[in-house]
């Protein structure tokens, strides 16, 4: 990181793309090379633990049948509720995404660095793109996220579905970017793409610093 030039706020790249498509591998490819990530997803799980700001709103909103066994947020029975009812989950979206949003600004404020990223699934969803400088998507195809979500533990292929209609659609995330990962071959390959695109943040970087 000494070598790079810093900004404070630094650039701002939005990343994200649909489930499985692999967010969370190239956001540790950017990490690897010093760039810090801000995760939403992160920052969500953590305002729902017990005592965190959006607990209480979201027991409220949902009833103590979304938690588990040791008084903990049960994620898997939340995603199912809120995927399988579209109004349920604007209601969660209502009471998360405020208090997310002003999380990352806070973040971002505290940052010293070139470039960071914002790793936020529904970034177009939920129209974050104000948030961020430029939108890097992580593109694969459908039956490929399909397929990678099916490695985990707890999902169906009925959750995954579900999931993946819920989100924007390819060609709307495509349409929405400035930067594109096509994440369909290997690990080499997509760290590769990282780290052609590490440098041409930094370019940018250089050019946003010139010009003032």
């Amino acid at each position: 990181m000494n070598d790079h030039p810093l900004l404070r706020p630094p650039l701002r790249i939005g990343l994200t793309g649909g489930i499985g498509s692999g967010k969370s591998t190239v956001s540790a490819y950017f990490q690897e090379l010093g760039i810090p990530v801000i995760d939403a997803d992160d920052i969500a799980r953590a305002l729902v633990a017990p005592g965190a700001p959006g607990f209480a709103p979201v027991l409220t909103a949902f009833g103590p049948d979304i938690l588990d066994a040791q008084g903990q947020l049960d994620r898997t029975r939340l995603r199912r509720i809120i995927f399988a009812d579209p109004a349920q989950r604007r209601e969660l979206e209502a009471i998360l995404h405020p208090l997310v949003r002003a999380q990352i600004r806070e973040c971002v404020q505290e940052l010293s660095a070139p470039y960071c990223i914002i790793a936020i699934p529904l970034l177009i969803e939920t129209g974050q793109s104000d948030q961020v400088d430029r939108v890097l998507v992580i593109d694969a195809p459908e039956d490929v996220q399909l397929a990678r979500v099916m490695t985990r533990p707890g999902w169906s292929a009925q959750d995954a579905k579900r999931v993946i209609r819920s989100q924007a659609s390819r060609a709307e995330r495509l349409r929405a970017a400035d930067d594109i990962i096509a994440n369909t071959s290997d690990l080499p390959a997509l760290q590769l793409a990282v780290a052609q695109l590490h440098q041409r943040y930094l370019t940018l970087t250089k050019q946003q610093l010139s010009a003032h």
